[in-house]
This record gives structure tokens, sequence and C-alpha cells, in this order.
């Protein structure tokens, strides 16, 4: 019981620093956002390209992907999920292993 208590909080744990640093993401992409596009506009840094306008679209790419990450596929794939894959592959292999171990004494019978 006290070793599901524990996995417990670490996962909690875990996901509440996933979580920090998605937001810690999310403010630094304002932040830095607002300043390339005052960078680009109002110090007039490389006048004719609007390369603010990239920079914060493959920055937000970005941050979408991170979201998806923590919010999407960390929900879903979480330690239930890997302990359900694994007992299915042990359950399956060891099917296999007593298919084998009958045919094999199925084999010394004949």
């Amino acid at each position: 019981m006290e070793k599901e208590l524990h996995e417990q909080y670490e996962y909690a744990r875990r996901r509440i620093k996933q979580k920090k640093r998605l937001y810690f993401h999310f403010v630094l992409f304002v932040l830095g956002s607002l300043l390339l596009f005052i960078a680009n506009k109002f110090f007039e840094i490389a006048v004719d390209s609007h390369w603010s306008i990239w920079v914060i679209t493959i920055w937000l790419f970005l941050f979408i992907l991170h979201f998806i990450k923590i919010f999407i596929t960390d929900r879903f794939m979480n330690k239930n999920w890997e302990r359900e894959q694994i007992d299915r592959l042990v359950a399956l292999q060891q099917k296999k292993l007593d298919q084998l171990q009958t045919q094999v004494n199925n084999d010394d019978l004949k």
C-alpha cells in the first residue's frame, strides 16, 4: 500500500512539474513575442521583412506541441497505461510459452 501511495505522489509531483514548465513556457512565449514584435516594428530591425511574425509562428507551433504533450499525450499514456501494456505483453508471452510447452509435451508423448 505504501508503495502505491509513493507512486501516486511521484506521479502527481511529476505532473505538477510538467504543468509548471508549460505555464512558464507560455509566459516566456507571450513576453518573447511582444519583445520580438517591438524589436521588428519600432526599432526597425530589418525594415523590409516581417521576420518577427515567422519567429513567433514557429515558437507558437512549438508551444502547441508542448501543450499537446502535457495535456493530451501524457494524460492517456501515463503509468497506468504503461502497466496495462506490460501486463498484456507478459500475459501474451506467458500464453505463447504455455502453448510451446504443451506442444513439446505432446511431441514427447508420441
